[in-house]
């Protein structure tokens, strides 16, 4: 049965998240505490205030872990694309709700592998908005889309694990508590080899965080950081999950992650099609609304089409989850289309707005760049489409 309609609880609960973004959220996007690296973690911590006082933290975790869920139950892929386009109305949105990448999806993966001792340790301040967290796997060397090249290794002599190598990229880095590590297990005779992760706190020494990268978006916490691991000592309780199984939990994480990007910026390109919509309304040209011209009408109607398309890709992808599927070409199909698509939208909108749509007199320029980076995050186009390829021709 294909059913399109949001139940009226599911509906009432997105109109309340929007008008939670729109009336405590977007009045920060000005506050000097968004810094060319994101915004920074006192900014963070006061935001995550307002969504626990009106208890919209963390609505994406399961709700016998914590998380806020729906009707006192957790939420489903659907239902959770509902309320996250909501959130994302503005970049802030989801920093504030604690269901902003990289924790979003660190979560979920903790939620499905991590023991009794590291949810208490990590899971529970995660979703409790109390600390932040990192997926440490991208590498200089070339380690990301193709993590086969990870380059960082680890050692094991039976009781303690040593670390060693650099990453970049790391979303997060500067001040996260929580680090989850992809290293390759050297041969050993105590546990397999090969990609495995763990999950330590990152206030010790061995982690080295070098710099802050300088990049165009600034929507994350921390920013993007590049990390060395000099002889980092772990414990074999830092192990996450089983030895030698890295890359099919870095799977297990992606596919969600990867529908949960499409989920928010949905909602960061529906707020810069409906500022681009209200400025044809009013600004004029040659004696009337530019609105009025086919030239800028057509821009506007092509992104409603395109906003219209891409919600619907997500919610196939996330029902076809819902219904016990792994959806990874699916959720491949969504992030190529869909990251393609929003930044067309968003460049549409920023045409319409002409001069002040490269300026910050409105969020769409912030809006334009941050939607630049969506197409690399979780894998760029290009890998998606490869994988795709293979699928179709078997």
């Amino acid at each position: 049965m294909i059913d399109f309609a949001i139940p009226a609880e599911l509906a009432a609960e997105r109109d309340r998240i929007r008008r939670f973004v729109v009336d405590k959220i977007v009045p920060y996007e000005r506050d000097p505490r968004l810094t060319s690296h994101g915004p920074n973690d006192d900014l963070r911590q006061e935001l995550v205030e307002l969504a626990r006082a009106e208890k919209l933290l963390t609505i994406q975790a399961p709700v016998e872990l914590g998380g806020a869920g729906l009707g006192g139950r957790s939420l489903t892929h659907v239902e959770q694309a509902v309320l996250y386009e909501a959130a994302g109305w503005s970049t802030l949105g989801p920093v504030a709700m604690n269901c902003a990448a990289p924790d979003e999806g660190n979560m979920f993966l903790l939620s499905k592998v991590a023991n009794p001792q590291q949810i208490d340790e990590h899971l529970s301040p995660l979703i409790d908005g109390r600390q932040r967290s990192v997926f440490a796997m991208t590498e200089p060397g070339g380690a990301g889309s193709d993590p086969g090249q990870l380059s960082t290794t680890a050692t094991f002599d039976g009781e303690r694990f040593t670390v060693n190598g650099r990453k970049w990229l790391i979303t997060g880095a500067d001040g996260a508590v929580s680090w989850i590590i992809m290293a390759r297990l050297a041969a050993n005779p105590h546990l397999p080899e090969g990609p495995t992760l763990f999950l330590t706190d990152g206030r010790q020494p061995g982690i080295v965080i070098e710099r802050t990268m300088n990049t165009m978006d600034r929507n994350y916490v921390g920013g993007h950081g590049v990390v060395r691991f000099d002889d980092l000592t772990l414990p074999k309780e830092a192990l996450l999950g089983e030895a030698g199984q890295a890359l099919r939990y870095a799977q297990l994480r992606l596919a969600p992650a990867r529908l949960t990007h499409c989920m928010r910026w949905l909602g960061a390109a529906e707020r810069a099609q409906h500022i681009a919509v209200e400025h044809a309304r009013t600004r004029t040209a040659f004696g009337r609304p530019i609105g009025e011209h086919e030239g800028v009408s057509f821009l506007l109607a092509d992104n409603e089409v395109a906003l219209h398309q891409c919600r619907l890709t997500i919610w196939h992808a996330c029902w076809l989850m819902d219904q016990g599927e792994r959806a990874r070409h699916e959720s491949s199909m969504a992030k190529s289309f869909v990251s393609e698509e929003l930044f067309k939208v968003a460049d549409r909108c920023v045409q319409v707005l002409g001069g002040i749509g490269i300026s910050d007199e409105t969020v769409v320029e912030m809006i334009f760049r941050d939607m630049r980076a969506f197409r690399l995050y979780d894998g760029p186009t290009e890998v998606h489409k490869w994988a795709i390829g293979r699928k179709v021709l078997g």
